[in-house]
C-alpha cells in the first residue's frame, strides 16, 4: 500500500502505521494487527485506553461545555478536581494549579517558587539545582532543569543552565559503602553544591522521585529521600518533586513520595493525571506559598488552557476510576510480579547488567560487562534497536540512553496499571522473543533454553 506523504512533523521520519482504536493495554493499528501498550504510551495510559466509564464522564461534560476561561467562569470539574487533588497530596500542599502537561506543570512549580522568594525579600534566589541525568521537559526553562546533553546542549546559548549534581546511580559505584551509605553520599552532594554556588542564590532543588526516562526508573536509597529533605530546610531552599511520570499510581502509591514520607513543598505532576484522555497536569503546593504569592500581587504564569472544563473532567473521571477499581493497589502487585519476572532475565542473558524500579515504572539496562558495568558500543542503538524488534512482535516499549543520554541503553517497561499477571506473560513471552532476536543479530551470548521466567 503506497502512504501518501505527510504534512504531519515530529522527532524524526520513523515509519509507523496509523492508530485504528485502544482497548485496556492493547492498540491496534488500521490493518488489524494488536500491539501490547508495555510502556503505556509515555508511561501516560495509568488505566488503559477507552475506558467506558471514563469516556461516558467526558460526553457528559461535553455536552455541557467544552472550555470557559478561567478568568471568566469557575467551573465544576476543575473545582472538584482540585479539592480531590488536594486530599490526595501531604498534608499541607492544598492549593492546586492546573496545566496541561508535564513541562508546563515543572515550569509552574519553578515559577511559583521563585515568585515565593520574591514575597520574602529574597530576590538572590533564583537557582533550582537538579541532577544529571534526569529529565523535566522540553520548554527551554524545564530544559534548563533537565540532565540529557541530546537535548539540552543544542540549546545552550538561549537559556540560563541550571547546577547539577549527580543522579544517585548506585548501581554503577564499585565501593565498599553499604546502600544506606551511598544514598548520604549522593545526597550530601547537594550540601556541596548548594555551598559551592553561595546558599543565598539557591532557590530550589527539583528531583524526579524514582527516575524518568533519563536514568531508567532510578530508585535511590532510602536514606537518600530523607536527607535531601533535612538539607533543604537547613538551607531554607524549596523541595520540588517532579512526579510527572511517578504520580497517580504509578509506583504503586499514589504519589512515589509516600513510599519514604517524604512532604515537598511543591510537587508537579501529568502523564497519568488524566492518563491520555486528556491533555492535563497539576501543580499541587503549600497553602502558605500560594497565599503569600496572592497577597504580593498575583501569580504572574498562565496557560489558555488551565483548568479546561473537559479536561478536569477527565482528570477527575480518572481519579475516580483508580479510587473504585483499586488500581494502584493493582500497581503494587502486578510491579512486584513484572520486576520478578524482569530479574529472572538476568541469568539468561548475561548483557542484561541490571533491574530496578518501584511499581510499574520499571526498567533493566544493557551492558557489555555486569561486573563493570561498561555499557554496550554505542555505534549498535541497541536502545533502539530492541525497541524496533519488539515493535514488530506486537510489543511497544520505551528506551533511552542511560548515561546522560551519550551512550549506554535502557529499556522502560511500564504496562498500564490495570495489567493482570496473565497479560504480563504475554508481555514476557514477546520481550523473550525479542531479546533472542537481538543477541543474535549482534553476537551477544544467552545462557538459558528459551522458556518465559
Amino acid at each position: 500500500m503506497t502512504t501518501k506523504p505527510s504534512h504531519l512533523f515530529y522527532q524524526s521520519r520513523q515509519p509507523r502505521p496509523f492508530l485504528d482504536r485502544g482497548e485496556g493495554i492493547y492498540l491496534f493499528d488500521q490493518s488489524g494487527k494488536r500491539y501490547i501498550d508495555g510502556c503505556s504510551g509515555a508511561m501516560v495510559s495509568n488505566i488503559g485506553h477507552s475506558n467506558p466509564r471514563v469516556l461516558a464522564k467526558m460526553k457528559a461534560q461535553m455536552d455541557k461545555a467544552t472550555f470557559g476561561y478561567r478568568l471568566h467562569f469557575r467551573t465544576e470539574p476543575s473545582e472538584k478536581l482540585a479539592a480531590r487533588t488536594a486530599a490526595l497530596m501531604p498534608a499541607g500542599l492544598d492549593r492546586v494549579f492546573f496545566v496541561s502537561g508535564g513541562s508546563e506543570a515543572v515550569e509552574t512549580a519553578t515559577k511559583l517558587a521563585r515568585q515565593y522568594a520574591l514575597t520574602r525579600g529574597e530576590a538572590g534566589r533564583y537557582k533550582v539545582i537538579s541532577r544529571f541525568p534526569s529529565y523535566h521537559g522540553c520548554t527551554l526553562g524545564a530544559l534548563a532543569l533537565t540532565g540529557y546533553d541530546p537535548l539540552a546542549r543544542p540549546f545552550d546559548p538561549m537559556m540560563r543552565d541550571m547546577p547539577k549534581i549527580a543522579a544517585p546511580a548506585t548501581y554503577l559505584d564499585r565501593d565498599n559503602l553499604s546502600e544506606d551509605q551511598r544514598g548520604i553520599k549522593y545526597a550530601e552532594l547537594l550540601r556541596e553544591k548548594i555551598e559551592a554556588e553561595g546558599a543565598e542564590t539557591v532557590l530550589a532543588f527539583l528531583m524526579e522521585p524514582v527516575g524518568g526516562a533519563s536514568t531508567g526508573a532510578l530508585v535511590a536509597p532510602d536514606s537518600y529521600y530523607g536527607r535531601i529533605a533535612e538539607i533543604c530546610r537547613e538551607y531554607g531552599i524549596l523541595l520540588i518533586y517532579d512526579e510527572v511520570m511517578t504520580g497517580a499510581g504509578r509506583t504503586g502509591k499514589f504519589l512515589a513520595a509516600e513510599h519514604w514520607g517524604i512532604t515537598p513543598d511543591i510537587i508537579a505532576m501529568s502523564k497519568g493525571f488524566a492518563a491520555g484522555y486528556a491533555p492535563l497536569g497539576a501543580v499541587a503546593a503549600r497553602t502558605d506559598i500560594v497565599e503569600a504569592v496572592l497577597d504580593a500581587g498575583g501569580f504572574l504564569h498562565g496557560f489558555t488552557y488551565a483548568g479546561n472544563p473537559l479536561a478536569c473532567a477527565a482528570g477527575l473521571a480518572v481519579l475516580e476510576e483508580l479510587e473504585e477499581q483499586d488500581i494502584v493497589a493493582n500497581a503494587a502487585r502486578m510491579g512486584d510480579l513484572l520486576k520478578s519476572r524482569l530479574e529472572a532475565l538476568m541469568a539468561r542473558y548475561p548483557f542484561i547488567g541490571d533491574v530496578r524500579g518501584k511499581g510499574l515504572l520499571l526498567a533493566f539496562e544493557l551492558v557489555a560487562d555486569r561486573e563493570t558495568m561498561q555499557p554496550l558500543p554505542k555505534a549498535w542503538n541497541l536502545y533502539n534497536e530492541l525497541v524496533e524488534i519488539a515493535y514488530a512482535r506486537g510489543l511497544i516499549i520505551y528506551s533511552r540512553r542511560t548515561r546522560g543520554g551519550v551512550e549506554g541503553d535502557h529499556f522502560l517497561v511500564c504496562p498500564p496499571l490495570i495489567v493482570t499477571a496473565a497479560q504480563i506473560d504475554e508481555i514476557m513471552e514477546i520481550l523473550i522473543e525479542s531479546l533472542d532476536a537481538l543477541a543474535e543479530k549482534f553476537a551477544l551470548p544467552v545462557l538459558e533454553p528459551a522458556h518465559a521466567p
